[in-house]
C-alpha cells in the first residue's frame, strides 16, 4: 500500500542559524527578519553586470522585505513558496530556475528496521547484503574531508557535473557542527570508496551530498552508506530521512540514475513536488538583463 507523500522539515534547516552562519562563512551577506514570532534568514546573492538578488530558501516572503531589497539595491527577491495559496496575492514571476528540488523524496523511519527493509526494492536490500558480504566499513567523522573531496573531483569528472568549490565543502563541514552535520565514508581494503554528507536536523535526517569511486561500483558501496545513516537516524530520534532530490517524469533524464537508487528505498513511499522557485521583482531593468542573460546561456 503507497503511503501519503512525505514533506521533510529541511525547510527549518536551510533556516537554521547554522545554515546562516555557514552562508557567511562563504561570504555572503544574510539578513534575519520576524514577523508575529516567524523569523526567516534571507541570503544576499551577486551576479555579474545584474549586481545582487535576496533569496529566502525555503522560507516565508514577508512585505517587508521590498523595503529592505531597496535600501540595499537588490534587484529581485526569490523564494520558494509552500503552496500556491501563499502567492495568491503577491505579483511574481516564476523563477528561471529553482534553487531548491522541486520533487524530493522523503520515507518514513520510525517503522522497525525489519520493516523499513521489507519495504525496500529486493534489488536494495541485495545491494545491502553485497556490500556487508564484502567487508565494507562504514564510519563517520569530519577527519575524513579530503578523502570526501577527492571523490568528489573523481565523481564530477566522471560524470561531467559541477560541484561547489572545495572550499564550499570545507566551510560547511568546520561551521556546522559535528552532531548535525556528519561526514558519513566507505571503506573497502583500507581504502575510502565512497562518502555521504548527511545533516541531522530537527526530527529529518537529511542526505546532502554524496560521492563515489567508480572503480569499485560493483562492492555497493553507497546502498550501506545510506541504510547506515537511516539507523543511525533513526537511533538519534528521526522520524524521516530526507533522499533530497529526484525527478520522476520524464523519459531517461539526467536524473534517471540517481532517482532509480533512491526510490529503492522504499516502494511505499510517494515523492512530494514543490511549486519551485518566484521571484518578486524589485528593479525592472536589472532583472530584465537578469533574464536575458539566463536566455542566452540556455542557448550556449
Amino acid at each position: 500500500m503507497e503511503e501519503k507523500a512525505i514533506i521533510s522539515e529541511n525547510i527549518d534547516f536551510l533556516q537554521s542559524e547554522e545554515w546562516r552562519e555557514f552562508q557567511e562563512k562563504t561570504g555572503k551577506q544574510t539578513f534575519h527578519m520576524e514577523r508575529n514570532g516567524i523569523g526567516i534568514n534571507v541570503i544576499e546573492h551577486k551576479l555579474p553586470v545584474v549586481g545582487k538578488y535576496f533569496y529566502i530558501p525555503r522560507g516565508e516572503f514577508f512585505e517587508e522585505l521590498i523595503e529592505l531589497a531597496k535600501k540595499e539595491k537588490i534587484g529581485w527577491i526569490r523564494f520558494d513558496p509552500k503552496n500556491e495559496k501563499s502567492i495568491k496575492n503577491l505579483k511574481v514571476v516564476k523563477a528561471p530556475h529553482d534553487m531548491q528540488p522541486k520533487e524530493t523524496f522523503v520515507i518514513d523511519i520510525k517503522k522497525s528496521e525489519e520493516q523499513l527493509l521489507s519495504e525496500m526494492k529486493p534489488k536494495t536490500r541485495y545491494n545491502i547484503n553485497l556490500a556487508q558480504k564484502k567487508g565494507i566499513a562504514i564510519n563517520s567523522s569530519i577527519k575524513y574531508v579530503d578523502d570526501f573531496l577527492r571523490l568528489v573531483r573523481m565523481t564530477a569528472e566522471r560524470k561531467g557535473i559541477k560541484f561547489h568549490p572545495e572550499d564550499y565543502y570545507r566551510k560547511m563541514i568546520e561551521t556546522i557542527p559535528e552532531n548535525i552535520l556528519k561526514l558519513y565514508v566507505a571503506e573497502y581494503n583500507n581504502k575510502v570508496i565512497a562518502a555521504n554528507l548527511v545533516v541531522f536536523s530537527g526530527k529529518t535526517a537529511i542526505y546532502l551530498h554524496g560521492a563515489t569511486d567508480d572503480e569499485y561500483r560493483n562492492v555497493m558501496a553507497p546502498y550501506l552508506l545510506q541504510w547506515q545513516a537511516i539507523k543511525d537516524a533513526k537511533n538519534s530520534g528521526c522520524e524521516r530521512y530526507d533522499f533530497g532530490g529526484v525527478k520522476t517524469t520524464g523519459v531517461n533524464n539526467s536524473w534517471s540514475g540517481i532517482t532509480k537508487f533512491k526510490l529503492g528505498f522504499s516502494q511505499v513511499t510517494k515523492s512530494v513536488e514543490f511549486l519551485g522557485s518566484y521571484d518578486i521583482i524589485i528593479n525592472p531593468i536589472k532583472y530584465f538583463f537578469y533574464r536575458i542573460i539566463q536566455r542566452i546561456k540556455s542557448i550556449l
